[in-house]
């Protein structure tokens, strides 16, 4: 069946919990610019190699498999430019900042009493390390309250599991429960999943009309606090 148009949806309520998504939605991907660029590989490459990486998780997903990020994007960086890149590309992706609008968004987004977690096809060591530092020198360490990862999960997003797995950590059943995302795979496998949907529109990009349509469109967290904020009025 035809999802309804944006226009159709019905305003957003408050959820009690988002699930956010953590590579490019709250890490900012320019970051490996000059990884890249000291190996004398283009800055127009890294969307290249990202896309590649997830392409070869959604075959292996599909052939029954469930890869590590890291391997796969190790593997893929040296098939694509070269065994010498691996290691500073590799580090430059562990140490990624997140989007200025991301620790404030989060801020702002526990003052509405909502609970936040993350839930990453990568590591979840890596989305302690992007958050976790910088939460606790802002003095608010306990922002997230989980950060959890496909790899304990039985497949990855967008497989419904991954997400019926982050819900059972959880305890939340899945229509009180948004997950944020700037990748429309990833809002229409939550979406298939039962949950709701925010997407952040961070490449200005349009929404695919092969996908259900999102509860909420943002060009960032600062955007999605402000629908929300708006949401929680009404209740």
């Amino acid at each position: 069946m035809t999802p309804p148009p944006a226009s159709a949806q019905p305003p957003p309520t408050l959820p009690r919990l988002l699930l956010l998504d953590v590579n490019e939605t709250l890490s900012d991907m320019s970051g490996l610019v000059p990884a890249f660029e000291r190996a004398g590989i283009a800055a127009a490459e890294v969307p290249v190699w990202f896309a590649g990486v997830l392409r070869d998780a959604f075959a292996l997903t599909a052939l029954g498999d469930r890869p590590a990020f890291a391997d796969l994007a190790a593997a893929s960086l040296e098939a694509a430019y070269g065994g010498e890149v691996v290691d500073p590309v590799m580090s430059a992706f562990t140490g990624l900042a997140p989007h200025p609008d991301v620790l404030p968004g989060l801020q702002a987004l526990a003052g509405l009493g909502v609970r936040l977690a993350t839930l990453s096809n990568g590591s979840a060591g890596v989305a302690r390390t992007l958050l976790a530092d910088r939460l606790a020198e802002a003095g608010t360490p306990a922002l997230v309250e989980a950060y959890l990862s496909v790899e304990d999960a039985p497949a990855w997003k967008p497989v419904a599991s991954a997400y019926g797995y982050a819900l059972e950590v959880l305890g939340v059943e899945a229509h009180e429960a948004m997950m944020v995302a700037v990748h429309p795979w990833d809002l229409e496998g939550a979406r298939r999943a039962g949950l709701r949907t925010a997407w952040l529109r961070r490449d200005r990009g349009r929404w695919p009309g092969v996908f259900g349509v999102p509860e909420i469109e943002a060009d960032d967290l600062t955007g999605l606090v402000q629908h929300l904020t708006i949401a929680g009025r009404r209740e």
